[in-house]
Order: structure tokens, then sequence, then C-alpha cells
């Protein structure tokens, strides 16, 4: 499977790794230059330069051939612009794309986008189930800000293994929603511990995450 991956932020990052650990052809497009150049650092040759809404820029991708194209940028109207191109020109079987405002998300499905991810509207679901609807928080307030979704595997380094939530000072501005254990999530308690092998979600600011990376597995940032 061949899949066209649009912006080079932490989630077009993780997912361009992910797909190509899994054996799948994978190409990320992104268009500065020195975002591009970090990205080569660990992605090598899977990594071009180039605006993905740019028609030229997609075509030297060959997403004539694309079997998925994931527009995963922080702009909802630049996804939608990709995942219509996409569709509509090159013929791709299958247009994913991030919203990043929930409310847009009605409009993308109008315009016949196959598949769209709202990660605010996932968060606010997993809250929403566990948390008195008086104690909610609107997490839609949050669009615009520079928070960021990240997922981290526990291995035997890391400085959260044996300890509980409570035991443990994570920086600011940075919070754990969900652990994934077993193949089970749970939202956690200050009394959650944490064993190898749990996969940690959180939400963290972009400037916090690397200390959040190191305090969670430290030396894989």
């Amino acid at each position: 499977m061949y899949v066209i991956v649009i912006g080079g932020g932490h989630v077009g990052y993780y997912l361009t790794k992910t797909l190509a650990q899994e054996n799948h052809e994978v190409a990320l497009l992104e268009k500065d230059s020195r975002r591009a150049a970090e990205l080569r650092e660990t992605l090598g040759d899977l990594v071009i330069l180039g605006d993905g809404c740019e028609v030229r820029i997609q075509e030297e991708a060959g997403m004539e051939r694309a079997d998925v194209v994931a527009a995963v940028t922080g702009d909802d109207e630049d996804n939608l612009v990709v995942a219509q191109i996409a569709k509509h020109r090159f013929k791709v079987p299958r247009a994913v794309a991030r919203i990043n405002d929930p409310k847009n998300q009605e409009v993308f499905r109008e315009l016949g986008i196959d598949t769209t991810v709202s990660a605010t509207e996932i968060i606010y679901h997993m809250i929403e189930q566990q948390i008195p609807s008086g104690d909610m928080i609107p997490l839609a307030l949050l669009k615009g800000s520079n928070i960021e979704i990240v997922e981290v595997e526990l291995t035997r380094g890391s400085l959260m293994i044996g300890k509980t939530l409570k035991e443990i000072t994570l920086p600011p501005e940075s919070l754990i929603i969900c652990v994934i254990r077993n193949g089970q999530p749970a939202i956690p308690t200050p009394d959650t511990p944490f064993e190898i092998g749990d996969v940690v979600i959180a939400l963290v600011t972009e400037e916090n995450e690397p200390a959040f990376r190191e305090i969670i597995q430290p030396g894989n940032l």
C-alpha cells in the first residue's frame, strides 16, 4: 500500500514512521525546509520538501498511484484542499483528513472526504464518559493552541515504571489522559501504577514535549 502523508508535524511524523515500520510504501510532504531537514534525520528519503497543497508537488510524490492520502497539517483548510484534490483530480481511493476544529467535520463529510479524524472530539468523548457533566472541560476551546497529542509505549528504561501517577512530576502543561494496557484503554487515577508495555496517551504543549518524553522514555526523544 502506498500512502502519502501531508504535513510534517508530530502527527505526520509518527504516522509516517509507523507506516514505514509496517513495511508500507510511504512519502511525507513538508513545506517548511527547516522542518523537512529535521525529519530527514530520522526518516531519510521518505521526506519530500514541498507544499502538499500544490498539484506539482503532489504529482512529484506520485499521488496518481497512491492508495491513501492522509492530510494531517494543523490547518483545516489545507487538509480539505489536499483531500479534495486527491479524490477528484488524482482519483485516490481513500482520503483521510485531520480536523482541528470539530465544527468543520460536517463540512468535510458533505464534500465527500472518506474519513475525518478530530482529536479534540475523541478526547472530549473519552473524558465525557468518565467525568460528571458539571466538571466537563470544553476542549474545543483549545483550538488555535499549540497543544499536541502524544503516544508513548513504556519500556524498561522509563522513569515511570513501578510508580503511580501521583508519584510522577510531569512538566508544566502536560496531562496523561489514557493508559492502554493489554489492549484495554483506561482513564488513569492518581493511584494508577505504570508497567512495562503500557501505552500512554497525553496532552502536552509543543515546547514541553521534549521534557515530557524524557520522563516517559529517557533517551528516546
